[in-house]
């Protein structure tokens, strides 16, 4: 339903880790590291997370499949969030929500 129903495109799939890995990119106002999106060709990216992330737990744990969409606030009706939104980037807003336990990451680009 994702891709064919409501026009979202797949981005990436997020695994946390415990170890730093070369390349890292740190991303200090959210407190966590990620590396490996830009040199994947399937769009596996590596976040490893500060100890005072404010980062929900089950994001922190479980990995995370992240989709596109073309508005973040309609995308998110009637979902579940697990923290705020926020902009790790510029041009760039991010939620997380939860489906049957596990994390969904949606994100919206800069128009």
């Amino acid at each position: 339903m994702a891709t064919a129903e409501w026009g979202w495109k797949y981005h990436h799939t997020g695994i946390p880790v415990n170890e730093s890995f070369p390349g890292e990119v740190h991303i200090p106002h959210l407190g966590i590291y990620v590396t490996g999106f830009k040199e994947s060709p399937y769009g596996i990216e590596f976040m490893r997370f500060e100890p005072h992330c404010k980062i929900h737990e089950l994001v922190k744990t479980v990995p995370h499949v992240s989709f596109v969409v073309n508005n973040l606030e309609e995308a998110l009706v009637g979902k579940e969030l697990l923290g705020d939104i926020n902009s790790p980037s510029p041009g760039l807003k991010v939620a997380m929500i939860v489906h049957n336990g596990a994390p969904v990451e949606l994100m919206e680009f800069g128009k």
